[in-house]
């Protein structure tokens, strides 16, 4: 029997609509909407693909979202004055600054700079550094998307083997962090990993982040594990793949997220999910909504 789907398209449409009354809510009582700006650095295609996507999502829901774009010439302390100042201005509550920056332009600058308070992706010190330690935090919203799936589906984490395929800084390395805070049993692989087919045949829950086109075969899954592909490959004849052989490990797998349609759909979702939170906590008002931000069984 092939595995259920785990749909991302579905998930993301539930929750942009949560967030519309969330926001509605917010403007009700605050006067004004939640406010996200998004700074870019020169012309990069794809960054600004990503932007477009990002003012289109928060105008659905009803977040104040503008564009700050600087030429790739500019300075480290130019970008640095405007992210203090934006840091300083009350009706921006998130801040997000497109990646790759320029060569001359520090991202470790950046993420230093912007406010914890602000850091809506989870880019900074202070972000990662509360995740560690098991604290309200703001997450890599890639990583945030796969426990919402996870969620969403309710699917089991305590107490089960869930193996990463990836060690990334936005993806493996918090996923691992957040499911061990839910009590499951974590081991993180990567490209020195010896023997990696035993260790994905012993996972109840295997996610794949690694950014190679259906590494993931059927011989490497546990018949009735949960299959999360994170990876997003375009192929030279055209077409879009993930880390997993979608085909034939759905044969095998209880559960699977498609690519595309899985976890993509709910990238962007959690950011403004998170700015909507920011918001709240910026207000003082936080303990009377849910927590949006990290999920606690």
């Amino acid at each position: 029997m092939s595995a259920t789907i785990l749909d991302g398209r579905a998930l993301s449409s539930e929750i942009r609509g949560e967030l519309r009354d969330e926001v509605a809510r917010f403007r009700e009582q605050q006067g004004y909407p939640p406010g996200l700006v998004i700074v870019r650095v020169g012309g990069d295609a794809a960054s600004g693909v990503y932007t477009k996507a990002i003012l289109r999502l928060a105008g659905e829901i009803g977040v104040q979202a503008r564009l700050e774009e600087l030429p790739a010439l500019t300075s480290a302390d130019e970008l640095r004055a405007l992210l203090l100042q934006l840091n300083e201005d009350q009706r921006t509550h998130g801040i997000i600054v497109q990646m790759p920056l320029p060569a001359h332009l520090s991202q470790k600058m950046v993420a230093d700079t912007v406010a914890p308070a602000k850091d809506i992706d989870g880019i900074s010190p202070g972000s990662a550094g509360n995740l560690f330690l098991g604290l309200p935090s703001f997450l890599p919203s890639t990583a945030a998307a796969v426990m919402e799936i996870l969620d969403r589906y309710r699917i089991p984490l305590a107490g089960k083997r869930v193996v990463i395929l990836g060690r990334s800084n936005v993806v493996g390395k918090p996923l691992a962090l957040m499911l061990l805070q839910r009590n499951a049993t974590v081991s993180v692989c990567h490209s020195r990993t010896r023997d990696l087919t035993t260790l994905t045949r012993q996972a109840d829950v295997l996610i794949a982040a690694v950014g190679r086109p259906r590494l993931v075969t059927a011989e490497m899954v546990r018949p009735g594990a949960v299959v999360i592909d994170v990876g997003i490959n375009a192929l030279p004849e055209g077409g879009i793949v993930g880390d997993v052989d979608f085909e034939a490990v759905r044969e095998v797998a209880a559960a699977i997220t498609p690519t595309p349609g899985g976890v993509g759909p709910l990238t962007n979702v959690m950011l403004l999910k998170q700015c909507v939170r920011a918001a709240w906590l910026a207000n003082g008002l936080a303990e009377e909504k849910p927590d949006l931000s990290v999920p606690q069984s």
